[in-house]
């Protein structure tokens, strides 16, 4: 069909159209973002893969890998899915597919976006092919006509590989037009975050270092590297594949300071002033405040689990990271002095990320004496560290996958004594909105077609992330710098990592 209506109409190119991908969350996002009649100016897809398809049959393969809901939406947009075959590392394939695309469109302005869905490898050279085909374009300024690619994850594989890539896309595209995506951005609890801080009066004074205590971020997973996952990931480790992006994500937002507006920009340059302000990793640094490790073989409740190197794909010398834990630092006049505890793993026993922020006790203990201790030994232990207390107050923010919001507190126990119990306020996003949160890729591809991007990673905070990696994994290569530990699948990783818990400041959560 050639569409002949709305200046402001989308047309979205999948690159890798026809891998799992597109079916399980690009298509499916668009069908719903139509549904709710966010795309009312109307969007044209068009899968591109190598393999020849005709529309027809690519339409079907789309309608199978569905979820059922999405049946009658999808009916909806079908005539104006399409799919194309071409070859992104040849510039004749492309300069083809430059004219199939136009021609499936009036010569009026209209808006394209390219997603990207290929091997990192090929971003480089598929964007300078699609800017020399045509099917891309330089331009200064954003409209109706606009030119957008989206690049997936990873972005590298170190700071300077990372940068060669930037350049390279900078050499063909002006940083706008560029929207590195990171999925974990578009989570609804991910997104709050903001609202949370900022909306929210009584949060901002007591959100510094003379409060808080103490910040984990946990990103814990039950699955291994299963499913063909392992020749990826046996070349890349948890601190490449998750840290690096996700969490860091997580961190900032976290950690930025109050941003004059929501601008992209004026967001995003907060978010990199905590990175940069995060402390580099020496050797001795990476012994005391990083923990590596993989897993071997266990079980979860009747199941047996195969150790990492066991797994299909997997080198029988590989020494491949599934587990880390971090103590990271933000050397800054908020955060100084604050630990940020990082951890994920794999064949954990639950899988869920959440945040915690823990504040820090009151100044004198009034409560919870043991009976016969006078109120001076009772301090001198804790002092000491002899008698730990639980945190009253921990705000917890639980990203997946639930998604909710938590604040602890004590209150007094029922009784004659003084005695103090915890107690909780509790908000779950879907029992109080009553519906599913979208999924990530809708709000991030709406952003993209709206030209807005906060959500998505700019060039120096891509940078940033690696340079604060690259210092571990240096320190990682040093011979016996870090031992890489070893913990049973369906375990919660190796105990050398409650030692990045220092004196009482309290443990791992476990979701």
């Amino acid at each position: 069909m050639t569409i002949t209506d709305s200046a402001r109409f989308a047309q979205f190119l999948i690159f890798g159209g026809s891998g799992d991908l597109a079916r399980r969350k690009l298509v499916p996002a668009v069908v719903r973002l139509a549904r709710a009649g966010l795309l009312d100016a109307g969007v044209q897809v068009i899968g591109v893969g190598r393999r020849p398809m005709s529309d027809d049959a690519f339409r079907e393969e789309l309608r199978a890998a569905l979820p059922a809901d999405l049946g009658d939406a999808f009916e909806g947009i079908a005539r104006d899915v399409h799919y194309r075959s071409a070859d992104v590392g040849d510039l004749r394939s492309l300069q083809k597919l430059g004219a199939e695309v136009d021609a499936l469109v009036d010569r009026r302005e209209f808006g394209r976006l390219c997603y990207l869905a290929l091997r990192p490898g090929l971003f480089a050279t598929a964007i300078a092919l699609l800017r020399a085909a045509g099917i891309v374009h330089r331009h200064d300024h954003e409209g109706a006509g606009y030119r957008r690619v989206v690049i997936e994850k990873p972005f590298g594989h170190d700071l300077a590989s990372a940068r060669a890539l930037n350049d390279a896309l900078h050499r063909e595209l002006d940083e706008h037009q560029v929207l590195r995506i990171d999925h974990y951005l578009g989570k609804e609890t991910v997104q709050n975050l903001l609202g949370l801080r900022f909306h929210n009066a009584i949060f901002e004074p007591v959100w510094n270092r003379h409060h808080v205590e103490l910040v984990q971020i946990t990103v814990a997973e039950t699955i291994g590297v299963e499913k063909g996952r392992a020749e990826y990931y046996d070349g890349t480790g948890a601190l490449r594949d998750v840290v690096q992006n996700h969490m860091l994500q997580v961190l900032a937002l976290v950690a930025m300071e109050p941003p004059a507006s929501l601008a992209a920009d004026v967001v995003r340059n907060q978010k990199v002033e905590v990175l940069k302000a995060l402390r580099a990793v020496d050797r001795e640094d990476a012994a005391l405040y990083s923990v590596r490790a993989r897993y071997g073989p266990g079980t979860s409740g009747a199941e047996r689990l195969a150790g990492y190197l066991d797994e299909d794909g997997v080198a029988p010398d590989s020494a491949t990271e599934t587990y880390v834990a971090l103590r990271a630092e933000v050397d800054n006049w908020r955060w100084r002095g604050v630990p940020f505890l990082l951890r994920h793993g794999k064949r954990l026993p639950r899988r869920f990320t959440e945040v915690q922020v823990q504040f820090r006790m009151p100044p004198i203990q009034l409560f919870n004496q043991p009976r016969g201790m006078s109120a001076a030994a009772y301090h001198r232990a804790i002092r000491d560290g002899a008698l730990c207390q639980i945190r009253p107050n921990v705000l917890k923010i639980g990203i997946q996958p639930e998604e909710t919001i938590g604040l602890s507190f004590g209150v007094k126990r029922p009784g004659p004594e003084m005695t103090m119990a915890p107690a909780a306020l509790a908000f779950d996003y879907r029992e109080y909105f009553g519906i599913e949160p979208p999924d990530a890729y809708e709000r991030l591809l709406l952003d993209a077609m709206n030209g807005d991007a906060t959500l998505f990673l700019r060039a120096d905070e891509i940078e940033a992330c690696w340079e604060y990696c690259d210092s571990i994994l240096s320190a990682w290569r040093v011979p016996g710098a870090v031992p890489l530990r070893e913990y049973a699948a369906g375990t919660w990783g190796p105990p050398e990592a409650d030692r990045l818990f220092q004196g009482c400041e309290g443990g791992w959560t476990r979701g």
